[in-house]
């Protein structure tokens, strides 16, 4: 019972986290009496009058999904060259905590794993999957995507994209697949651990530029390294994934003059 109060704990902490991250990049103040009217949220889809092209007139929290000028996902091509410093992590590994919130399937991370780039480190809060990918490379989709969603003690956020092709099947998703909850909402605390370690290919070269969360309400100012070495799953699993989650891809946006970089 302890470990499960504690794994509540965490999913709990890790969607107060991303929700104080939107609210601070939608501009609400404390005090504001028109904010929880402002940043309040509306229901969102994939597809039809809720999907993308109208998520930023669902709800004025919504508007940067419409008006953003540095928004994600992006189709990476054209990159610069440049001595980026490398990406360190340190992940340890975690009781499994995953969860249906209606739009992916996220596991919810307890502290403790970090992400370094510089003199800047990120803790890591929680990893979710999209399928198809939301990053194109040179106009090209993958079969999936895994966000490592992490955050500053500044309150900055940075998510390290990897990119996932069909091949073998995945050995680390296996116990995530596993223990999906079929319905929205829903939690499951299986009795395992996992290490990302073993998902993340060897190769840590990366692109990067400054984006956006690639869901309402599409907060901009996010740090996006997307590894350039893919990892693979089978088709099974892509298929497992897609009777549980629809397709839940937003399409690439514009890249407005941003700087795209590889490190080399």
């Amino acid at each position: 019972m302890k470990r499960k109060n504690f794994l509540q704990s965490a999913a709990v902490g890790s969607a107060l986290i991303v929700a104080a991250f939107a609210a601070l990049a939608s501009g609400s103040k404390s005090g504001d009496s028109n904010a929880a009217e402002r940043n309040k949220a509306a229901h969102w889809t994939y597809t039809g009058a809720e999907g993308p092209a109208n998520w930023g007139r669902l709800s004025p929290a919504y508007e940067l999904c419409g008006l953003g000028r540095k928004q994600s996902p992006i189709d990476i091509t054209g990159q610069t060259p440049a001595d980026l410093k490398p990406i360190k992590l340190d992940y340890k590994a975690t009781p499994i905590s995953v969860v249906n919130n209606g739009h992916t399937i996220q596991v919810n991370y307890a502290p403790g794993s970090t992400m370094k780039i510089g003199a800047t480190t990120y803790q890591l809060v929680q990893f979710h999957f999209h399928s198809p990918s939301e990053h194109k490379v040179g106009g090209r989709s993958y079969a999936g995507e895994a966000h490592f969603v992490h955050k500053s003690a500044d309150g900055k956020l940075a998510v390290l994209g990897v990119l996932i092709e069909i091949g073998v099947e995945n050995e680390f998703l296996k116990p995530i697949w596993a223990s999906m909850p079929p319905s929205k909402g829903a939690n499951s605390y299986p009795s395992k651990t996992l290490d990302p370690n073993n998902f993340l290919p060897a190769g840590r070269a990366y692109n990067r530029y400054i984006g956006s969360l690639t869901t309402p309400p599409c907060s901009e100012g996010v740090s996006w390294y997307v590894l350039r070495e893919p990892v693979s799953m089978s088709r099974a699993q892509v298929d497992e994934f897609r009777n549980t989650i629809s397709a839940n891809a937003r399409p690439v946006q514009a890249m407005n003059k941003r700087v795209l970089q590889k490190s080399r």
